[in-house]
């Protein structure tokens, strides 16, 4: 029987690994404070390279409807420090950097959060969705993500109204598990976003044309029964084009999916394809 970890000992073991996870990560930015992201401009890039809007109360099997309604009440606070940071040539986007922690005490609500595979609730829980919007305007774009965690190997819920493949998601935690970006163009990006009543609302934009075109697509996708346990697979590509020729640049496999699925699968079209 493998050794249990230590932060998974007790909860006290959690809260000492937690505390001593967010110590190292706060050394290590230490050294790149300098190339952190922290200016902002109010006035929008003249360049709409990308846009996005992300349903806020969605679905999501039997996860109660209140920690829908308190993840609109923390999107809509985290939105704004988000909202308008230049990430210049040689600069980093750092998603904590710029919320920081999500406390009670700043109006945070207890919302959906995902917990060793499985659905949680958490104060500040819905920021995954945000990164997970940041993350898709990105794809669109030539900056390069240094910083990127799934919630790997589990499909916790059935597509509803799905926007984006599966797959392309974000697992983030204050403040060790952070999304981040690096700007390694000589362009500058804007990011904004906001959020309404039903969406959270983001854009990105720039200070020149880009020459190229991004477009995110997924294949060969199907489900499989593998001793006894369901699971979804799938590749998810980006393509990039040349916006003046039309011209296939590059197709780049960015997420293999092999996922267990956690929800009832009785409705599914199980595959017979082998893994």
């Amino acid at each position: 029987m493998p050794r249990k970890l230590f932060c998974k000992i007790s909860p006290f073991t959690y809260k000492i690994s937690v505390v001593k996870c967010r110590a190292i990560r706060n050394i290590k930015n230490v050294l790149i404070l300098s190339k952190i992201a922290k200016k902002k401009q109010t006035e929008p890039l003249p360049v709409l390279v990308y846009s996005h809007k992300s349903l806020i109360r969605r679905k999501l099997g039997n996860v109660d409807t209140q920690l829908q309604d308190n993840k609109a009440v923390n999107l809509a606070i985290a939105a704004p420090k988000v909202s308008n940071i230049m990430i210049r040539p040689g600069e980093i986007f750092s998603f904590w950097h710029l919320v920081g922690n999500c406390s009670q005490r700043k109006g945070y609500k207890e919302g959906l959060t995902i917990s060793l595979g499985k659905p949680s609730s958490g104060i500040g829980g819905g920021m995954c969705q945000f990164t997970n919007l940041v993350h898709w305007l990105v794809l669109h774009t030539p900056l390069e993500i240094i910083e990127h965690h799934h919630h790997d190997g589990i499909d916790l819920f059935p597509d509803y109204g799905r926007q984006v493949p599966f797959g392309v998601g974000t697992s983030i935690l204050y403040n060790y598990l952070d999304y981040r970006f690096a700007n390694n163009t000589d362009i500058t990006f804007q990011l904004i976003t906001y959020t309404d009543e039903q969406y959270l609302c983001g854009e990105i934009r720039a200070d020149k044309p880009l020459s190229e075109k991004y477009h995110i697509v997924s294949e060969n996708e199907f489900f499989s029964q593998e001793d006894g346990v369901i699971y979804r697979n799938g590749e998810i590509f980006r393509n990039i084009i040349n916006k003046r020729t039309g011209n296939l640049i590059k197709k780049e496999l960015i997420k293999t999916n092999h996922a267990k699925v956690m929800y009832d699968t009785s409705n599914l079209n199980i595959s017979t394809h082998a893994k």
